[in-house]
C-alpha cells in the first residue's frame, strides 16, 4: 500500500490573505504588484517574486533559457562575493567590494569545504582551475554564460554587491523565477524592475521555440499566495 504524506495545512494568516485572490482571474501588471503588497502580511519585510511559466522544451539544448540582467531598483538583498583573482584583477576586486578574493589558496579553501558566500567570480586566468571545485559547487560553479566569469571584475562586484545583477535559469519544468525586490518598495520602483525582468526573458526567447512563449505570469510574496498577471498585457507592458 501506498503511505500517504500528509501536507501541512495553511496558517490561518494565509488563508485570510489567499481569499482576497481570484486564482483564475489573471490581473494588469499594477494591480497584481498591489495586491501582492496587500496580501503580504508577514511580521517581516517580505521579498516580491515573479514565476514565469515558458514555452520552450528544457530538455533541448537549444531552449535553454538561462542569463543575467540588471534591474535598476536591485533586489533589497545584498550577498556575499567571492573572487578568484590574480594581480591587479585581484586588487580591482578587493576595491569594488568583494567580501573574498584569492587564487590557488582559495580554491583549496572551497575544497576543503569553505562556503561562506553566495556568488563565486572567477576572471578568465582563473577559468582553467575551476574544474577543481566544479563538482563541489553545483549551480554555484562560475561560468561565462551567465557572466560569472569575467575580465570585467569590478563591475561585476558592484553589480552583485548592490542586489542589481539577477541570474535566471529555466528549470527542468520550463519556470524562471525571479526576484523584483521587497514589498516596502515604490509602485514605480516594482514596476520599473518587472519591466526589466520580464523584457529579459522576452530577449532570451530561443530561435527554436514553438507557440506561445511567455504562458503564464505568477506574482507573489515570500509568505503570500500567488497573483496571476495576464501574459499578454504584461508582454506589451514590458516591451
Amino acid at each position: 500500500m501506498r503511505k500517504q504524506v500528509r501536507t501541512a495545512p495553511h496558517s490561518a494568516r494565509y488563508v485570510a490573505v489567499a481569499e482576497k485572490v481570484n486564482p483564475d482571474v489573471a490581473l494588469e501588471v499594477t494591480a497584481a504588484l498591489l495586491k501582492v503588497k496587500e496580501t503580504a502580511t508577514a511580521k517581516f519585510v517580505e521579498a516580491v517574486d515573479m514565476a514565469v511559466v515558458l514555452g520552450i522544451d528544457p530538455r533541448k539544448g537549444d531552449q535553454n533559457v538561462r542569463g543575467i540582467t540588471n534591474l535598476p531598483h536591485g533586489t533589497g538583498k545584498s550577498r556575499k562575493v567571492a573572487v578568484l583573482a590574480r594581480g591587479d584583477l585581484a586588487a580591482a576586486a578587493s576595491v569594488a567590494g568583494a567580501d573574498e578574493v584569492g587564487s590557488d589558496e582559495l580554491i583549496q579553501k572551497i575544497q576543503g569545504g569553505w562556503r561562506d558566500f553566495d556568488v563565486l567570480l572567477a576572471t578568465e586566468e582563473m577559468a582553467p582551475q575551476i574544474g577543481k571545485i566544479g563538482r563541489m559547487l553545483g549551480a554555484r560553479t562560475p561560468n561565462k554564460r551567465n557572466g560569472t566569469v569575467t575580465n570585467n571584475i569590478a563591475a561585476a562586484v558592484r553589480e552583485i554587491k548592490a542586489a542589481t545583477r539577477v541570474e535566471y535559469r529555466a528549470d527542468k519544468a520550463g519556470v524562471v523565477h525571479m526576484p523584483l525586490g521587497k514589498v516596502n518598495f515604490t509602485d514605480e520602483q516594482l514596476i520599473e524592475n518587472f519591466k526589466a525582468a520580464l523584457n529579459a526573458l522576452i530577449k532570451a526567447k530561443p530561435q527554436t521555440a514553438k507557440g506561445k512563449y511567455i504562458q503564464t505570469i505568477t506574482l507573489s510574496s515570500t509568505m503570500g499566495p500567488g497573483i496571476p498577471v495576464e501574459p499578454t498585457l504584461a508582454s506589451k507592458f514590458a516591451a
